[in-house]
């Protein structure tokens, strides 16, 4: 999943919407990364080892 990211990165990333942990998940088109935050929720895609934490690019996961 996110083992291309370089662990130090890994560990100090958070979401840019409420600064919540984002904890690592499969998303429909691939890795990515998950707000751990109840009432924000985004999933951020990575791109080639490059996570996109742009709030207006993250997806609301849809119910299962």
């Amino acid at each position: 999943m996110s083992a291309q990211i370089e662990p130090w990165l890994r560990e100090i990333l958070r979401c840019p919407a409420c600064r919540s942990e984002l904890r690592d998940a499969e998303g429909p088109s691939g890795p990515e990364l998950v707000c751990t935050s109840g009432e924000c929720g985004l999933a951020y895609r990575i791109d080639d080892g490059i996570p996109v934490l742009l709030v207006d690019e993250g997806r609301r996961p849809g119910p299962a």
